[in-house]
């Protein structure tokens, strides 16, 4: 009897513990935030600019870590990997998430991530440098046709975006194309810049947010064209059935306990409702288009179905 009521008396102080931790969450500990893409591009940009705002909210330190690579993997695997205890984010993409389980066996669990939130969706474009003979899609595939294979597009990795409406414009123009591989947007600019592609799958909300003098961008692959970019004409507008964008948001670890994925989730909400942010995202054209972590789950499986018909092109290829 006096050993039941020791083992009783101590799993109340462990259950007590672990509800007291979830209610002090978060403690004077940052919170790590894993970009999975380089420094500079949309994703890395969007989550350093809703970082203090989260900060506010939570009363907690948000430490920001780059871990670009694989199209996100390295991102999704380390999230996985960390303790289950809140203190490790991630942003999360689509297509890349998607295509990446498509392609191969990734080295992550996805039934260990939980979305928390979609904050932004951007169309992706092609840019070239300012002084391109080419000034729209058409005159790229013009040349794409005369020159098989000469065309090099920079994308931020296989089954991306970028990587993905290049496909499609190759199918629906009848051209063949050659993706070159970087792992951010501002690496892929860089080398741009430096003539070492031809042209780069960029989102618009990225190529508006930067010093787009050194650029032209060709064309959107928006279904209408986007509000952060009213005169620029979508691929549909040139003959072109190319349709794609960038999904960015969140995730967190599903075995961290409930309560604190909600108070996360909560405040993720709030910061995005805050004026000062809306006005930030603004500035840095951030195309805001928020769903909840529900909201999202019922989305994926619809847009991983289209994700798939064009991933069936990138396997013709191989």
């Amino acid at each position: 009897m006096k050993q039941l009521i020791r083992n009783t008396t101590l799993t109340a102080t462990l259950l007590l513990g672990t509800s007291m931790a979830h209610a002090e969450w978060p403690a004077d500990r940052p919170i790590e935030f894993i970009v999975a893409f380089a420094p500079g591009g949309g994703t890395d940009v969007m989550n350093r600019t809703l970082a203090p705002y989260l900060e506010e909210e939570l009363g907690a330190k948000i430490t920001v870590l780059n871990r670009p690579g694989a199209s996100g993997e390295i991102a999704y695997t380390a999230l996985t990997e960390a303790r289950p205890d809140g203190y490790t984010v991630s942003s999360l993409n689509t297509p890349g998430y998607l295509t990446m389980q498509m392609d191969r066996k990734v080295r992550f669990d996805p039934a260990k991530l939980c979305l928390v939130a979609r904050i932004v969706e951007d169309p992706g474009s092609f840019i070239v440098q300012a002084n391109s003979e080419f000034n729209s899609l058409k005159d790229l595939v013009a040349y794409a046709k005369a020159n098989p294979g000469a065309v090099t597009v920079g994308t931020t990795g296989l089954g991306t975006d970028e990587h993905l409406a290049m496909l499609q414009l190759e199918k629906s123009a009848g051209i063949d194309l050659t993706a070159v591989t970087f792992n951010g947007a501002n690496e892929a600019r860089t080398a741009l810049l430096g003539g070492h592609v031809m042209t780069i799958g960029i989102n618009v909300g990225e190529f508006v947010s930067s010093d787009s003098s050194a650029f032209k961008n060709l064309g959107q692959f928006a279904e209408e064209r986007s509000v952060i970019a009213p005169d620029l004409q979508t691929a549909k507008e040139q003959g072109f059935e190319v349709l794609m964008s960038s999904e960015r948001g969140i995730a967190m670890g599903c075995e961290v306990p409930e309560e604190i994925r909600m108070k996360f989730s909560d405040a993720v909400k709030k910061a995005l409702d805050n004026p000062e942010f809306q006005a930030k995202a603004k500035q840095q054209s951030l195309a805001l288009s928020y769903l909840s972590a529900e909201q999202w789950n019922k989305e994926l499986p619809v847009r991983g179905e289209r994700l798939g018909a064009i991933w069936k092109l990138a396997k013709e290829q191989k």
